[in-house]
């Protein structure tokens, strides 16, 4: 394994806090920074990181050729030992026969462990499958010994249709992109959520879920054919699933969630709708079952975004916060359950917008320490997945 790696100067600097238009010096400690692999040529991706109960990390990521072009992608992992400073060798976690694996989504529910991630079906996004592992033997070196696997199939019914119609009358008026003789953008998500086999396929895993106190399941995912995103619930461990009505808006995608003391759930989602592209919001006041419309914050967003909610009460996101390209990722932080995020820190900076820090994943160790993961891109043939270390 390479040896650990020197701070980058984003890590460095100072953070800021926005107040009034000004720049005011903010210091945080990084405890740790470290590639899980040395820089290699293929393709690493779309991380996702674990505590488990006695302490160790568990990371998993997808790599191969590509993405979902390359059918030799598959998903891997690396483990860091409690008291240890380097990861170990990676090893496989799950690989469909001829099919691309991506975006993996590790997490715990009690003491059993769960890897959810999709197989790409006809090399198409929209196509994709969910599926499923889960185990409570993961304590030896290297891979877990899975017990259990199985998809997630999930049925939205009628009320997805007429929810996705309701939502977007509830949207600012806005046809950017189209002309006067095709269908509107909103028309043609409308229609197609009136087609059962749409709205039944081709979601996507992406950031960790949240686990409710009575042990409720809520999974987000999200879809390339919509353009939006919903909910995943399992009220059995994990057993069986039903969707939410989804999150409606143009381009609300990957959503990670944080619930309010008051029990209400926020979702806050990449932009891939149109320009300029901002963190998207909605909030769910039934436990995750039905969701606002989606609306742009004033976060500049560059990709995926994930947030935990510290056992001090604060939250903490982590995403890029710039709307044309991936070259810084920033951590925000909140004290009013992320209406406002004054203060923020800059993890990864490139200056000449070359680097691509991306896609990450956020928890807090049993410590208190925040634990980051994500996509550290030095051009096409440089490729590793990082761990950074933070003293919130």
């Amino acid at each position: 394994m390479m040896k650990r790696l020197t701070m980058t100067l984003g890590c460095l600097l100072a953070g800021f806090i926005l107040a009034n238009g000004q720049l005011t010096a903010s210091r945080i400690q990084v405890v740790d920074s470290s590639l899980v692999f040395p820089l290699q040529t293929q393709h690493v991706h779309g991380s996702s990181i674990v505590q488990l109960p006695g302490g160790d990390l568990l990371m998993a990521w997808f790599q191969g050729s590509g993405e979902r072009s390359a059918d030799d992608v598959r998903i891997m992992g690396a483990r860091l030992d409690k008291g240890h400073e380097q990861w170990s060798r990676p090893f496989e976690l799950a690989d469909t026969p001829h099919l691309p694996d991506c975006n993996p989504v590790l997490f715990m529910v009690g003491d059993k462990l769960f890897l959810v991630w999709i197989a790409v079906q006809a090399n198409k996004w929209e196509h994709s499958i969910l599926r499923l592992r889960s185990t409570d033997t993961y304590d030896a070196e290297g891979p877990p010994t899975w017990q259990w696997q199985d998809n997630i199939f999930l049925k939205p019914d009628e009320q997805f249709a007429e929810e996705v119609a309701a939502r977007f009358k509830e949207l600012p008026a806005s046809h950017a992109g189209w002309s006067e003789y095709a269908p509107r953008y909103d028309q043609l998500i409308v229609e197609a959520g009136k087609d059962i086999t749409k709205r039944s396929a081709g979601w996507m895993t992406r950031i960790k879920p949240i686990i409710t106190v009575d042990g409720q399941i809520l999974l987000p995912i999200y879809s390339d054919g919509f353009n939006f995103s919903m909910l995943a619930i399992s009220n059995d461990g994990g057993v069986s699933w039903r969707p939410s009505l989804p999150i409606v808006g143009r381009g609300p995608i990957q959503p990670a969630l944080a619930q309010r003391k008051d029990g209400s759930i926020v979702a806050y989602m990449r932009d891939s709708g149109d320009a300029p592209t901002r963190v998207q919001v909605s909030e769910s006041k039934d436990g995750g079952r039905s969701w606002t419309a989606a609306r742009k914050s004033d976060i500049p967003n560059g990709a995926s975004v994930d947030v935990v909610v510290l056992t001090d009460g604060r939250w903490a996101m982590l995403g890029n916060d710039v709307d044309d390209g991936r070259y810084r990722l920033s951590l925000y932080l909140s004290e009013d359950e992320g209406k406002t995020w004054p203060v923020k820190h800059s993890i990864e900076y490139d200056p000449s917008k070359s680097g691509r820090y991306s896609y990450p994943s956020l928890i807090q160790g049993k410590d208190g320490l925040l634990h980051m993961s994500y996509s550290f891109h030095l051009g096409n043939d440089r490729k590793a997945i990082k761990h950074v270390v933070v003293k919130p």
